[in-house]
């Protein structure tokens, strides 16, 4: 049987091939890479902490194996800022002081890009629904909240 597998996938815009086990998953493997924004936390795909984007969806890297990612573009929060500046979403959560530990903050940020590449202009409750698959610790909701407003916005402007 075997228990590795050669996998070929984009990382953050660049071709990677790794040699992955079968029961490893993306978090593992992203770590494995020099990549810690992705964070186990649940374990289960409950709290957010471990969101990465892959072919364009936000997924659960926890519950991602990595198996599954071959072939696949891969995204993490180390590449979304345009020429090593940040983005306006990571601009916004540090304005509004929208974090404490910072632990859920790269999984939340993530979101909320995908959010506002959704609906450029959410309400409160559609910002609230649309995370409410992200958990914080810190109870920094508030400012989550005053955060993504703020990203809205400075998109627009």
């Amino acid at each position: 049987m075997t228990t590795h597998r050669t996998i070929e996938f984009t990382l953050n815009g660049r071709p990677v091939t790794v040699h992955a086990g079968n029961h490893q998953n993306l978090v593992e493997l992203l770590e494995g890479q020099g990549l810690f924004g992705a964070r186990e936390s649940c374990g289960q795909g409950l709290c957010g902490c471990c969101t990465v984007i892959v072919n364009g969806a936000a997924v659960s890297a926890c519950l991602t194996m990595t198996t599954l990612v071959d072939g696949a573009d891969v995204r993490t929060i180390e590449d979304i800022g345009p020429d090593g500046q940040l983005d306006v979403v990571q601009q916004a959560f540090i304005d509004t002081g929208a974090f404490q530990c910072g632990f859920c903050t790269p999984g939340f940020i993530l979101m909320t890009r995908q959010l506002l590449d959704a609906h450029p202009n959410p309400t409160d409750d559609e910002i609230r629904h649309y995370l409410s698959g992200n958990l914080c610790r810190c109870a920094a909701y508030t400012e989550i909240i005053k955060a993504v407003r703020l990203a809205a916005a400075s998109r627009k402007g």
